[in-house]
């Protein structure tokens, strides 16, 4: 990979690690779903107008916006508000091993012995995050696991759904999105208006970094590196991405760097690279 496709990779690498950083400091000053309803309505605004879509792929768009939009989003919000960020971001990796046991089951796919290994490391980094002090109740980890959950499921159906232009998706999952999650919000939340009137720089950044930043500038620029280069070259700077969250929550936010944290994300991190690497003879098979 040439050096400016590299930089451009870990630049969105970075984008990605600092969105947990910004989403648990937005969750500080705004309810997590009325948050998670302002980004949705704030992308589906930037991007719907200028992503048309064909009618007879509405529905296939509106089921996303249950598993991508409402499932994956409005709790990962709503867990990085009750666990801290850099072990936040380490469960929401979860997703990977989730998307690989779900293809086994319901595509037929093949699992070898590496990827069975990454899994049992992935589940066991999982475990021994769950025994340490940084989730001090089970609430947090089963709404981030369940958000990991969300993403896998919704991979799976873009992998055999029709082929619809990233940011196309994205737009219209978040228009989609939006009445789901302002439902959850008015029927969970509550001080909406004082929220918004009280809000400051941590909530409506949040609003801009999570759309913008997050959703709209990094995709873009990922999505153009998997065009141009093999996927393989391109996916394991995704293994980055919580390591930078772990460091950021820890320098910015002050988070723990107890055993448990720096144990159970080694055994998740090496879990997803057996899971995502693959092996040089593979490599020159494939």
């Amino acid at each position: 990979m040439p050096l400016r496709d590299l930089l451009l990779g870990l630049f969105v690498i970075a984008i990605w690690a600092l969105n947990i950083i910004v989403i648990k400091l937005g969750v500080a000053d705004l309810p997590p779903l009325l948050l998670t309803t302002l980004r949705f309505a704030l992308v589906a605004v930037l991007l719907v107008p200028f992503h048309p879509v064909p009618r007879h792929q509405l529905p296939f768009l509106m089921l996303l916006s249950l598993t991508f939009g409402s499932l994956h989003f409005a709790l990962l919000f709503i867990g990085l508000g009750q666990a801290e960020a850099g072990t936040g971001a380490l469960l929401v990796q979860m997703g990977t091993p989730f998307a690989t046991l779900l293809a086994v089951i319901f595509l037929r796919e093949h699992l070898d012995a590496r990827r069975l290994g990454g899994l049992l490391l992935s589940f066991a980094g999982v475990v021994v995050l769950a025994g340490g002090p940084t989730l001090p109740s089970p609430l947090p980890l089963a709404l981030l696991l369940l958000s990991a959950l969300g993403w896998a499921i919704s991979q799976l159906l873009i992998k055999r759904g029709p082929k619809i232009p990233p940011l196309a998706l994205a737009g219209w999952i978040a228009l989609f999105a939006v009445p789901q999650v302002a439902l959850g919000s008015w029927w969970f939340e509550t001080g909406h208006l004082d929220a918004l009137r009280n809000a400051g720089w941590a909530g409506w950044g949040a609003v801009g970094y999570t759309a913008v930043m997050s959703s709209i500038v990094a995709y873009g620029i990922w999505y153009g590196l998997l065009r141009r280069h093999p996927v393989s070259r391109v996916t394991p700077l995704t293994l980055l991405m919580p390591v930078g969250a772990v460091l950021l929550g820890a320098w910015l936010l002050g988070d723990s760097l107890g055993i448990n944290k720096l144990a159970g994300g080694g055994l998740v991190l090496a879990g997803l690279a057996l899971i995502i690497l693959q092996p040089a003879r593979q490599k020159a098979t494939s």
